[in-house]
């Protein structure tokens, strides 16, 4: 397996790369160290911030994104880090109104306004009836559109940069791929669980608080008999109707009902083994056995050895946000 970092177009000698995501996250990250000189005096190659560095694992690529820094020291040690083209998400800001749009028609319009390159924007259905942002960041908006939707609709969509282009794509089952275990490819592994995130019990209020409210309760009594009573409440947008405010409740106690789990291990690397992919894990030790989801990840490229970091999770957390009001 080779790796390759182009910058600009032409290859780079670097000493290692480590390529990096996350699913709370707008962009990937690349970075690269290298000896940046030949005689020691002056250096090889001038590095410039906003040209392109790609990475390519055995002809395919894995990344490309601007240069956004890079320093180097008096023997030419370098290091230069870049980000995919959806690092622009989190670089603008606005205030925007948006009326009866869904998530997948914001996202449209912001990339047309800010000049984004798009490929695939996958159709999110639910036409949010208003969303106001104030100094917000295009990454924010989305996010806040995709959150309104998955709330509505149990589907989650997440947002990718590939070839630099910006697509939306739904987060659908997958069927899993690839098996981590120990005394194959398992390096290192960790467990823990939690409930402090659990909540029992689910109540939605929506229309007119004061006059006329509508109001959803859904609850897991069997979780309630063993954990007791630990309620969400959430206020809706008043223009909401009784089963849409009854679908949000139930809607919400199926994702907070859960005992949260994370892992993280370190495992020999393998370049489709990223935020976001599911994965399945047999760990004797730590009793980590079963499918997971990739919340973070780390390759590291080094002397022709590939090493994974990740961080796993059971339920598929992609980051939410809302509106403040």
């Amino acid at each position: 397996m080779t790796m390759q970092v182009l910058y600009d177009g032409n290859p780079l000698l670097v000493r290692s790369a480590t390529w990096s995501g996350d699913i709370t996250q707008a962009a990937r990250k690349l970075d690269v160290s290298l000896v940046n000189t030949t005689d020691g005096r002056t250096q090889a190659r001038r590095i410039e911030h906003g040209k392109e560095l790609r990475l390519l694992y055995d002809g395919r690529e894995l990344f490309r994104g601007p240069i956004f820094a890079f320093d180097i020291d008096a023997r030419g040690q370098m290091s230069v880090t870049a980000y995919d083209e959806n690092t622009y998400l989190t670089r603008s800001q606005d205030t925007r109104k948006f009326t009866n749009m869904t998530a997948s028609a914001i996202v449209k319009r912001l990339c047309a306004d800010f000049g984004i390159p798009t490929g695939t924007i996958a159709d999110t259905g639910y036409v949010i009836p208003k969303l106001i942002f104030r100094d917000k960041t295009l990454w924010d908006m989305m996010i806040t559109a995709l959150t309104y939707t998955r709330k509505q609709t149990g589907r989650r969509y997440f947002i990718t940069s590939r070839e630099g282009r910006l697509h939306l794509l739904e987060r659908k089952a997958q069927i899993v791929r690839w098996v981590l275990e120990n005394g194959r490819n398992i390096i290192d592994a960790s467990y823990e669980q939690s409930i402090e995130d659990m909540r029992t019990q689910v109540k939605v209020i929506g229309g007119d608080p004061d006059k006329n409210p509508i109001i959803a309760v859904a609850k897991d009594d069997a979780l309630i008999k063993r954990f007791g009573i630990m309620q969400h409440l959430e206020n809706v947008d008043a223009d909401m109707t009784a089963s849409q405010v009854q679908q949000r409740a139930k809607q919400l106690l199926a994702e907070l009902g859960t005992i949260d789990d994370t892992a993280r291990v370190e495992a020999l690397g393998n370049p489709d083994v990223t935020a976001g992919t599911a994965i399945y894990v047999r760990e004797s030790m730590t009793g980590i056995v079963g499918g997971f989801y990739v919340s973070t990840d780390s390759h590291t490229f080094e002397g022709g050895t590939h090493r994974m970091s990740l961080t796993l999770s059971a339920t598929d957390d992609l980051p939410t946000m809302e509106v403040e009001t």
